[in-house]
């Protein structure tokens, strides 16, 4: 096992070489994977570099059962990871906690009130973790986004699609939990302000970007809603949230310049990155020495 002093020094190597480089749009955070694979001091030495830098941490947060029970059985915990990093005093308003799927309403009450991040990544949960509790989060105040998880537990790294999934999973779960069917219950504008404005919040950012305002960064995705997937248009916010695909997306500034322009990148040559990936991901079976399958006569 890594010692917490040679992880440590990794990080702040990264920070001090690769902060608020490209223009300031890159901003070193510190990461933690999990409570299990993770030492008290380890911990603490994160928490307390974080505060000393001015930064953030990211870190997979009770994403399944059994990291609740590891945590109960190993670090004598009431319940699970978030009771455990409140008793240790890690929660704080700089840890953004991906999925948060396994609390309770006692430790929704201590992300409350440390004002941790939440990111709500709705493909990945339904994949393996199970149903998050995001409508009681939101109604305790705590700042909910959206994300997409990695690829091996999403596939398709779509943020639309994000959206979408997480409208239909939160009505499902009112339904499972309470026997109600409510089309309101978690409203497309909530959806919305996930993926813009709390996105920019959960990453400490918000002063700069996540909305169009004056002073703010001149970032804006140009969306066409005339294609077949958004018409008719009675209601703006409903056709964002419902009915757009990825294809809608026309062009794309960030910081003022464009990245994508009538659905061409501009920054980036599309087809070396495809040529470069498919390279690697070859390269990356033989080395782990896995051969798949061929599965196109599935179907007879």
């Amino acid at each position: 096992m890594t010692k917490a002093p040679s992880i440590w020094q990794s990080q702040k190597k990264l920070y001090e070489k690769h902060n608020n480089t490209a223009d300031g749009r890159i901003r070193i955070w510190l990461g933690i994977r999990t409570v299990m694979n993770s030492t008290d001091r380890l911990l603490l030495e994160t928490r307390d570099a974080a505060r000393e830098l001015k930064t953030g941490i990211h870190m997979h947060v009770a994403e399944i059962p059994y990291e609740n029970q590891v945590v109960m059985e190993t670090r004598k915990a009431d319940h699970g990871t978030v009771t455990f990093l409140d008793k240790i005093d890690f929660l704080q308003e700089n840890l953004l906690a991906a999925h948060t799927v396994c609390i309770n309403d006692t430790e929704i009450g201590f992300l409350s009130r440390s004002g941790v991040k939440v990111s709500h990544c709705p493909a990945s949960a339904m994949r393996m973790l199970g149903f998050a509790r995001i409508r009681e989060m939101l109604n305790a105040g705590i700042t909910v986004s959206l994300g997409t998880d990695g690829a091996p537990s999403n596939n398709r790294m779509s943020i639309v699609d994000e959206m979408y999934l997480a409208s239909l999973i939160n009505k499902g779960r009112e339904v499972h939990e309470n026997g109600t069917t409510d089309p309101t219950a978690f409203p497309a504008e909530t959806l919305l302000k996930m993926v813009t404005i709390n996105g920019a919040k959960s990453v400490l950012w918000d002063n700069e970007i996540g909305s169009l305002e004056i002073g703010k960064k001149a970032d804006m995705v140009v969306i066409n809603p005339f294609s077949w997937s958004m018409v008719p248009i009675h209601d703006c916010i409903s056709n964002l949230v419902y009915c757009m695909r990825t294809e809608n997306i026309v062009s794309v500034m960030c910081n003022g310049r464009w990245i994508m322009r009538d659905k061409k990148i501009l920054n980036v040559d599309e087809e070396e990155v495809i040529s470069l990936a498919k390279e690697a991901s070859s390269k990356l079976l033989r080395r782990a020495g896995i051969k798949l399958p061929s599965r196109m006569n599935v179907i007879h």
